[in-house]
């Protein structure tokens, strides 16, 4: 073992910086960082001899001894950065990939570009539609509470309605229960309730999303789908107006060999109520698969909002009328594309999806 004297200490701090100073890898510096600061190190038997000192010459003593290892130790940390910046610097300019020349000639061109799917781009077609006949475009929460989703629309707790939606539920029970919506119609309630709160009715709007119910797939139907909404709150509404609407947005949208009729039905919301079905595009009303040899296509429903759902709102049924209809997007991508099996829209198939490019 090396035998050091505390008068060697200024000379052995000059030492060690500049064997600090010397080191060129991270590998090295492992290895003299023990020789610095390890048990055999000369800061190490320096402190053991500090114990033959009385107890002023052990405080000075040792006050110098810890400001000489602090002082290398701030070397060996500053001298760490700068190694291992360097070292990383090195091992990605040796992994960088060369986008240059090589790489551009060996892609087969032309290369195809990515493009929005064919339920986005309806979606999108449908609101030009609308928006071409006055309205605006609003959206919702896909997850709500149970009195958007139902309470509000006239659906209370054990009515026999509930079994139309076939619901996820994500929370049960206090303080609110809390699900995944069944349908765009919760939409309504938030603008009704912003339109009474900001004092803008009348409203003329659309509202598409996603929606969600544990629907079996099938050739119409899919589990997670998406719907677009429409509300018009004014004064002298009347059904003729809704007829209207959806005669108008059939033609627009599908051509004008495409009829629409309504059908009595029954939602809890809307009294009276309708289904409104539009030629099947697939057969031309012959009859098929798809519209199960009916020649007709449900596309949504629709009616003349319920005095209930205008109380639950604050909007006074007795100055102001309104009507609300919603339809599928993925059903009008599938009657508008001759789509046989709605299942289609989501199993990726590229064959499938390049046709909408």
């Amino acid at each position: 073992m090396s035998t050091y004297s505390l008068h060697d200490l200024d000379q052995i701090v000059i030492d060690s910086l500049a064997s600090v100073d010397a080191l060129g890898t991270t590998e090295e510096f492992r290895e003299r960082e023990n020789e610095l600061e390890g048990k055999r190190s000369p800061f190490a038997i320096l402190q053991k001899t500090l114990g033959s000192l009385d107890a002023d010459g052990r405080r000075e003593a040792g006050a110098r001894l810890q400001n000489a290892r602090a002082a290398v130790r701030s070397a060996l940390d500053a001298k760490w950065i700068v190694l291992a910046k360097a070292e990383r610097d090195a091992t990605l300019e040796r992994d960088r990939l060369d986008l240059g020349d090589t790489v551009v000639s060996a892609i087969t061109w032309p290369a195809e570009a990515g493009h929005s799917g064919l339920v986005a781009s309806t979606q999108r077609s449908l609101e030009d539609v609308f928006v071409g006949m006055g309205f605006t475009v609003a959206d919702g929460p896909e997850v709500e509470t149970d009195w958007y989703n139902f309470e509000a629309l006239n659906i209370p707790p054990a009515h026999p309605a509930r079994g139309m939606w076939d619901t996820f539920y994500v929370e049960l029970g206090e303080p609110e229960t809390v699900l995944l919506r069944t349908h765009t119609s919760p939409t309504q309630i938030h603008l009704m309730e912003h339109a009474v709160a900001t004092n803008s009715l009348p409203i003329h709007s659309v509202m598409p999303g996603r929606c969600f119910r544990r629907d079996t797939p099938d050739a119409r139907h899919l589990a997670t789908f998406h719907q677009i909404e429409g509300l018009v709150v004014d004064r002298g509404i009347s059904f003729a107006d809704l007829a209207g609407v959806i005669e108008t947005f059939t033609r627009a949208y599908f051509g004008p060999d495409i009829e629409s009729r309504l059908r009595p039905a029954y939602f809890p919301f809307t009294e009276p109520s309708a289904e409104f079905e539009i030629t099947c595009t697939i057969c031309r009303g012959d009859g098929c698969r798809t519209c199960s040899q009916t020649g007709w296509i449900e596309l949504g429903g629709c009616g003349m909002i319920d005095p209930a759902v205008f109380e639950a709102v604050g909007i006074d049924a007795g100055e102001w009328s309104g009507f609300a209809f919603g339809f599928g997007i993925d059903r009008c991508a599938q009657m508008r594309h001759q789509i046989a099996d709605m299942r289609a829209l989501i199993e990726n198939d590229v064959r499938f999806l390049r046709q909408f490019a």
